[in-house]
């Protein structure tokens, strides 16, 4: 494969991935012009929010079977399609509850977004570099966490927030347009993949019958629900708590996104002198100190704002270590169904994106507590599986 292509596959993959980030990320600063316009209270908006987690978890156990059996590219303009009129529909919304529900098939076609780009990476390129090919696509995947907000400040500053969801049905559709034109089909129709639920069931369990994916899938997953946590929890922390208007908020959230971006990129080097598993053994439980620090901090109201902002860049940086060596390590196994390992990977992030958020809703006590301890809680759970793992492997050897 040419360099030149090589790029431009990179390229149109993180734009791909970053369909849901940015769905989430633009329309955060909305949330009090949104609970405003629909006489809704801030925390019955974020569960659009948790409708949207639940449509990618709910879609990518549909699209991953779909992208193997039918090839990725026919998948993909499906998927876009349907995103692109959920996403008018969001903008149509005259309640939270229409909202809500737009939101949740505005996932269900956007998921492929997410699943594709797993498959595809899996598909072109060798095992050994999957780690670093996944670092380049969060470098273009991070764009968005620092974009996204501040396009939405701006849009609602000089709008309103129904917007938004157009702003969305544009970018989504020049993506459409990059597939297209750009992103070669990596894998044909297979026949042989049934799409009959049983045969789809005993697919996804013949991914979970490897232990290794079991171990890495759930530590990603667990790990990147401190994430989403984080997102439903950002635009009441810092619009309501610390008082800061709706464009400072996405600026403050794309400072907070550029440690996850230079992390990430850090990851490509810290991998010419260690494994993958190494690199987890000190990024998971590093983020575990700095959630317990970040815990008491705001227990003891010691932080304010730019304590809080330093705290998470630092909490979070330490996803762009964990999220590329993680999936790498769960997909690594597959090959023939690398689509229904990544639909299955995908689903496990949104459910415990899902569950986490809600969690935040339902403990709101007017505080960053529900927050915090949500986001060291996911750390400390995905720390303890991956030791626990390294210790058996370790006893195993020695055996």
């Amino acid at each position: 494969m040419e360099s030149h292509q090589r790029k431009q596959i990179i390229f149109v993959l993180g734009l791909l991935a970053a369909i849901s980030p940015f769905s989430i990320d633009m329309y955060l600063p909305a949330f009090e012009s949104i609970s405003k316009d629909l006489n809704v209270s801030m925390d019955r908006v974020s569960y659009s929010l948790s409708a949207y987690f639940a449509g990618i978890c709910a879609g990518q156990m549909l699209m991953g079977p779909l992208l193997d059996r039918y090839g990725r590219k026919p998948i993909l303009y499906i998927g876009l399609i349907g995103y692109l009129l959920a996403s008018i529909g969001c903008s149509v919304s005259t309640s939270v509850e229409m909202l809500i529900v737009f939101r949740f098939f505005q996932a269900l076609g956007g998921c492929v977004g997410m699943v594709a780009p797993n498959a595809i990476v899996r598909d072109l390129f060798p095992i050994t570099e999957s780690p670093k090919i996944l670092s380049m696509l969060i470098l273009i995947l991070g764009v968005s966490p620092i974009l996204a907000p501040t396009v939405g400040g701006i849009v609602v500053a000089h709008f309103n927030w129904n917007t938004i969801f157009l702003v969305l049905t544009g970018i989504v559709g020049l993506i459409l347009f990059a597939v297209y034109k750009y992103l070669p089909e990596s894998k044909g129709p297979n026949p042989e993949i049934s799409l009959k639920p049983i045969p789809i069931l005993n697919g996804f369990g013949s991914v979970l019958k490897e232990r290794q994916y079991r171990v890495f899938a759930a530590t990603s997953s667990i790990a990147a629900s401190a994430v989403y946590t984080y997102l439903a929890g950002a635009p009441y922390i810092f619009m309501k708590l610390f008082g800061v208007s709706e464009q400072s908020f996405g600026w403050i959230f794309a400072v907070i996104a550029a440690g996850l971006i230079t992390s990430s990129q850090l990851n490509r080097l810290v991998l010419k002198r260690r494994n993958s598993q190494q690199i987890l053994r000190i990024a998971l439980p590093t983020q575990t100190v700095i959630g317990v620090l970040l815990v008491a901090g705001t227990y003891f109201n010691i932080l304010g704002l730019v304590g809080t902002i330093i705290a998470l860049v630092l909490f979070l940086s330490c996803q762009g270590f964990t999220f590329p060596n993680a999936v790498s390590q769960a997909m690594a196994p597959f090959s023939k169904n690398a689509g229904s390992a990544a639909a299955l990977l995908g689903a496990f992030q949104m459910l415990c994106g899902a569950l986490t958020s809600s969690l935040v809703s339902l403990f709101f006590d007017g505080t960053a507590m529900p927050m915090v301890v949500i986001m060291t809680v996911a750390s400390i759970i995905s720390s303890s599986i991956i030791l626990g793992f390294v210790k058996k492997k370790a006893a195993a050897a020695s055996a």
